[in-house]
């Protein structure tokens, strides 16, 4: 049995051109010339596939999308458009939508769509990283974005919060195309900073490739991912200096050595569904990646008292966003985790001014820089991590009770499905 499309659209003409191409390709094909026809037909028989446009009376495209997934909540919905804007489509995919069109569009682009819907279980969008998952073409044209490297080369002193040895960075300009790169000053070796090479996340995200191994590089990669960097070279011994516990002296660095825009562009990830790993549960952990405008990040954090619940939603519109409500947020931990970190040989250089001392009574060394301190930390940390696909990233991280080992799970899934490179600037 031939499956069933239904098309709404308030013109004649594009209702005939679809019913023609999709007859043609063996399907059947149910017409509504608004919204309020699009309803009733629902009423008596569900489609596998809706085509709706945006621009009708009565009812518009963006209000019967969110009225037929509550009536068909499997049902796939793909948007078209005549006047679509990145807001118009990053709103209906928000609000279900499985993919958006904009008129004129190539009647392959549309049958690609319509392949996929139908090949989609929608209602479980939930992604596990597998092998040879396909690249889905993006919703959203993605923006061409300049190449960035820092002016001039930069050198900072610290000590590891994990590995209590005296360490230290040098940062260097690179060309295009080079990728963010972190070699040994003793040997040369080089890694990537890509997840591909992440090879822990217990407390700190760690990259190893062969002998290299650079520990706790989330804080740095933050820092770049706000500012925009995508080439450079990160000299250093094993580990990233602590520096106070947080990004604010690596803003201040680049501040200093100033980030200058090279001749080349680099394409962003335009996330264009939502793409989850762990639990849905308000009150479960888990973490997911949807559509949005800009690179944003919503984290719920939960501890026992004194921590307790903090929220905070933060969206990357400029460096000095982050600099501001991100980057100073220090590291945090507790007094009752001390022995268990020391016997695992991490935190041997955290002291009480690199990080934040949490005792049964409330924080040791106060005062908090911020009142929910923590869960911007959470952020920082998820803005580094997110970096190592290797571009920037449009989307809207939503996450509960995570660390780094859940962001590497989503981030794996997400380099898997969009068919990224597997590596580069290795």
């Amino acid at each position: 049995m031939a499956e069933t499309i239904l098309v709404v659209d308030d013109e004649a003409q594009i209702r005939n051109t679809l019913r023609g191409v999709l007859s043609d390709e063996g399907f059947d094909v149910l017409e509504a010339e608004n919204g309020r026809a699009a309803l009733q037909v629902l009423e008596k028989q569900e489609p596998r596939l809706a085509i709706v446009d945006i621009w009708m009376p009565e009812v518009d495209g963006i209000e019967l999308v969110q009225r037929m997934r509550t009536r068909a909540p499997g049902l796939p919905i793909t948007v078209i458009s005549g006047h679509g804007t990145i807001e118009t489509a990053v709103r209906v995919i928000r609000d279900g939508a499985f993919d958006f069109l904009e008129k004129p569009f190539q009647l392959d682009a549309l049958l690609r769509v319509v392949g996929r819907a139908l090949d989609e279980r929608l209602p479980d969008r939930h992604l596990a990283p597998s092998g040879g998952a396909a690249a889905l073409p993006n919703a959203i044209p993605a923006r061409r974005l300049p190449q960035r490297t820092v002016g001039r080369s930069m050198v900072v002193n610290g000590q590891g919060l994990h590995s209590g040895v005296r360490t230290g960075l040098i940062l260097q300009p690179l060309p295009p195309g080079s990728g963010i790169v972190f070699e040994s000053i003793a040997t040369g070796d080089t890694v990537a900073a890509l997840i591909d090479h992440v090879a822990s996340t217990g407390y700190a995200t760690t990259l190893v490739r062969g002998g290299m191994i650079a520990k706790t590089v989330e804080h740095l990669m933050a820092t770049l991912h706000a500012h925009g960097v995508t080439n450079l070279l990160v000299k250093m011994h094993a580990e990233v200096p602590a520096l106070d516990g947080s990004a604010a002296e690596l803003c201040a660095l680049l501040a200093e050595s100033g980030v200058v825009e090279q001749p080349e562009s680099v394409d962003e990830l335009v996330i264009d569904r939502r793409y989850a790993v762990g639990s849905d549960d308000p009150e479960g952990k888990g973490i997911s990646i949807e559509p949005a405008a800009r690179f944003e990040v919503h984290y719920t954090l939960e501890y026992p008292p004194p921590v307790g619940r903090q929220e905070y939603e933060f969206q990357l519109t400029s460096p000095e966003a982050f600099r501001e409500e991100i980057a100073p947020a220090r590291t945090f931990g507790f007094v009752k985790e001390i022995e268990t970190l020391e016997q695992m040989g991490l935190a041997n250089g955290g002291r009480l001014n690199n990080f934040i001392l949490v005792g049964d009574e409330g924080v040791v060394n106060a005062p908090l820089r911020f009142p929910d301190e923590f869960v911007r930390h959470k952020i920082l940390d998820i803005m580094g991590d997110f970096y190592l696909l290797g571009r920037p990233i449009r989307g809207r991280v939503v996450a509960r009770r995570t660390g780094h080992s859940d962001n590497a799970t989503l981030l794996r899934a997400l380099r898997e499905r969009f068919g990224l490179p597997a590596l580069r600037g290795a």
